[in-house]
C-alpha cells in the first residue's frame, strides 16, 4: 500500500502523522511511504531522517494526496484538503465529526473511507488512540490554566500551589476520565486543592484510590456544579461522549456566579465543548473573556507540544496502520473489531450512530 503523510495545515498545528521510527517499521514491512517536505519539522523530525528510513519526499500536499492509497494525519482535513481526498482513499486521523456538519458532508461527498482515531475502541470501552492525546491535553489544561490565572492576562492573580501562609488555589475538574485524572495529577502536583466530579462512581472510586488526599471526589450534578463554580479559581471541562457532542455542563448564566478572573479550560472543544460559551480558539489567539471569565478553548492543545505528542501518537497508531497497509481496510477491520469501531464514514455512508444522531441523518 502507498501511505501518504501530508503536512498539517490547521492553524498552529505542528504535529505530524508519524515519526521516522514509525516510517521505518512500515518500510521494513515493504510498505511505500510518501511524506510532504518539512511535514515533520514542527515536531523536530527532518526530511533527511525520513529519507534515511526509506520514505520518499514530495514537495506539495496535492502530490501526497494524489499518489496515496491511505492518508495518515493528525487533525481532521480542513476546507483546502476536501477536494484532494479521493474516492475509496483511506483517511486515518482524528475527525471529531459530531462537532462539524461541514466536515461530515464533505467526507460523505468524497466517498473516502474515514477511520477516526477517536472512535477506535477496545473491548473494555477504552479509546486507545484518543488516550495519549487526552493525557497530553489533561496535563496541559493545568499548565495553561495556571498561566492564565496570572493578573497580566486578566486572571484572578492566583498561584495555584500557594506559598507558606497563603492557601493554594482551587481547581474544579468536570469528568474523571483520562483528561480529568491527568489534570488532577498535575494540579495536585502543584499543590492546588482539587475537586473532581463525575457521574460514574467506578471512576470516582479509582481516583480516590490512586490520587493524593487533597484530591476530593464528588458525584456530579447541576446543583453541585453551581455551588462549586462560586469558589474555584480554575475549572477544567473534560467530559467525553464517544463520537458525539459533549453535554453543556456550564451554561452562560452560570458565568455571573464565578469570581472575576476565574479561568475555564474546555478540553472537550473538539466535540463541541462542555461549556455553553465555548468557541474554538487557536494557540495564536487562545483566550477570550465573557462576563470577566477567561475562556481557554484551543481545539488542538497537544499541538503546542508536538515532539511529545507525535511520539505518543505514533506509539499507538502504528499497529493499526500496519494492519490496514497489509490487509486493506475491509479485511483489517474484520480481523480487529477495535479498528472496525473507528469506521465513521464509508464510501459516502455514515456508519457511526452518534454522527447520524448529531445531524439527523437518518
Amino acid at each position: 500500500m502507498i501511505i501518504g503523510i501530508p503536512k498539517e495545515i490547521k492553524n498552529n498545528e505542528s504535529r505530524v502523522g508519524m515519526t521516522p521510527a514509525g516510517v521505518f517499521e512500515l518500510t521494513k514491512n515493504n510498505q511505500t511511504v510518501y511524506i510532504q517536505s518539512t511535514a515533520g519539522e514542527g515536531s523536530g523530525f527532518f526530511d533527511a531522517q525520513y529519507i534515511q528510513v526509506g520514505a520518499k519526499i514530495l514537495d506539495t500536499i496535492e502530490e501526497v494526496y494524489a499518489i496515496s492509497d491511505m492518508i495518515v494525519k493528525v487533525k481532521e482535513p480542513i476546507a483546502e484538503e476536501y477536494p484532494l481526498i479521493k474516492e475509496n482513499q483511506i483517511v486515518f486521523t482524528y475527525f471529531h465529526f459530531a462537532s462539524s456538519e461541514t466536515l461530515t458532508k464533505a467526507m460523505i461527498t468524497s466517498k473516502a473511507i474515514c477511520i477516526a482515531y477517536e472512535t477506535v475502541e477496545d473491548k473494555d470501552g477504552t479509546l486507545p488512540l484518543l488516550t495519549p492525546m487526552s493525557e497530553v491535553a489533561g496535563r496541559m489544561s493545568i499548565q495553561q490554566g495556571a498561566k492564565y490565572l496570572e493578573k497580566p492576562i486578566r486572571g484572578r492573580g492566583i498561584l495555584l500551589g500557594g506559598v507558606p501562609g497563603v492557601k493554594p488555589g482551587k481547581v474544579l475538574i468536570l469528568g474523571a476520565g483520562v483528561v480529568g485524572v491527568q489534570a488532577a495529577k498535575m494540579a495536585a502536583g502543584l499543590g492546588a486543592h482539587v475537586t473532581i466530579m463525575d457521574i460514574n462512581m467506578k471512576r470516582l472510586r479509582y481516583v480516590n484510590d490512586v490520587l493524593p488526599n487533597h484530591v476530593v471526589t464528588e458525584f456530579s450534578s447541576e446543583f453541585s456544579i453551581r455551588q462549586h463554580i462560586k469558589t474555584h479559581d480554575l475549572i477544567i471541562g473534560g467530559v467525553l461522549v464517544k463520537g458525539g457532542k459533549a453535554p453543556k455542563l456550564i451554561t452562560k448564566d452560570m458565568l455571573k456566579d464565578m469570581r472575576p478572573g476565574t479561568v475555564i479550560v474546555d478540553v472537550a472543544v473538539d466535540q463541541g465543548g462542555c461549556f455553553e460559551t465555548t468557541k474554538a480558539t487557536t494557540h495564536q489567539d487562545p483566550t477570550y473573556i465573557i462576563d470577566d471569565v477567561v475562556h481557554y478553548c484551543v481545539a488542538n492543545m497537544p499541538g503546542a507540544v508536538p515532539y511529545t505528542s507525535t511520539i505518543a501518537l505514533t506509539n499507538v497508531t502504528l499497529p493499526y496502520i500496519l494492519n490496514l497497509a497489509k490487509n486493506g481496510w475491509e479485511k483489517a477491520c474484520s480481523l480487529d473489531i477495535t479498528l472496525e469501531k473507528g469506521l465513521n464514514i464509508v464510501k459516502g455512508e455514515v456508519v457511526y450512530k452518534e454522527i447520524t444522531e448529531a445531524f439527523n441523518l437518518n
